[in-house]
C-alpha cells in the first residue's frame, strides 16, 4: 500500500486524487508543509511525499507521473506522440499556472516577512491572465490533453481551484466550465471529503 505524507489542502490533493482515480489503496499521514512529520519523510519539509517499499518520491507531478505509468492509466503510453503532447501541456500548466501561484503564495506567507514583496502580486495576476488565455487555447474537448482524463487534468483543475482561493481571476468561461466538470468527478469528491 502507498503511504502519502501531506495535507490535503496542498499539492497533496493532486496525488490523493490520482490514487482515487486509479482505485489504489493508500494511507494518508497528515502533515503540513515544513512540519516535523514532513521533514522526517523529506528533509526539505515539502509535501506531498509518496512512500513505497521504503523509498520516497517527492513533487506532485513526479508522483502522479510515476503512479500513472505504473498503473497504466491517467496517461498516454510513454514514447508516443500522445504522451509527448500530454507532457507538453502538463509542463505548460506547471510553468504558467503553478509557478505563478506559488510565487504569489511565497510573497504572501511562505517567505520570511522581510523577504516578501507584496507588490509583485499585481504583475503575477497580469501574467496569470495571459497564461489562462494560452491554456484555454489548448482546450479542444472535454479534457486538456486529448480524449481522456489524464494527470494533466488533475494538475490544471488543482491550479484553477488554487487560483480561486488566491483571488486570481480565471477569465475564461471554457476553463471555468471545465473546472466544474472535473470537480464533479467522484474521485475528486472523495478527496474533497478528506480535506474537510
Amino acid at each position: 500500500m502507498y503511504k502519502v505524507v501531506g495535507f490535503p489542502m496542498t499539492r497533496t490533493y493532486r496525488v490523493l486524487w490520482a490514487l482515487e482515480e486509479l482505485g489504489q489503496p493508500y494511507e494518508l499521514a497528515p502533515a503540513k508543509p515544513q512540519s516535523e512529520e514532513a521533514r522526517q519523510a523529506n528533509p526539505f519539509g515539502k509535501v506531498p511525499i509518496l512512500i513505497e517499499d521504503g523509498e520516497t518520491i517527492t513533487d506532485s507531478v513526479a508522483i502522479m507521473t510515476y503512479l500513472a505509468d505504473k498503473h497504466g492509466a491517467l496517461t498516454a503510453p510513454a514514447g508516443t506522440l500522445a504522451r509527448a503532447k500530454q507532457d507538453a501541456i502538463t509542463m505548460m500548466i506547471n510553468d504558467e499556472m503553478d509557478a505563478i501561484l506559488w510565487t504569489a503564495a511565497r510573497h504572501s506567507f511562505a517567505l520570511p516577512e522581510e523577504r516578501r514583496v507584496p507588490e509583485v502580486k499585481a504583475s503575477l495576476r497580469w501574467e496569470f491572465s495571459q497564461s489562462v488565455q494560452r491554456i484555454e487555447s489548448k482546450l479542444s474537448g472535454d479534457f486538456i490533453a486529448g480524449d481522456s482524463f489524464t494527470i494533466a487534468d488533475i494538475l490544471l483543475t488543482h491550479c484553477l481551484n488554487w487560483a480561486r482561493g488566491a483571488k486570481f481571476e480565471v477569465e475564461s468561461e471554457a476553463l471555468l466550465a471545465y473546472g466544474k466538470r472535473m470537480r464533479a468527478r467522484p474521485a475528486f469528491q472523495r478527496v474533497a471529503e478528506l480535506a474537510k
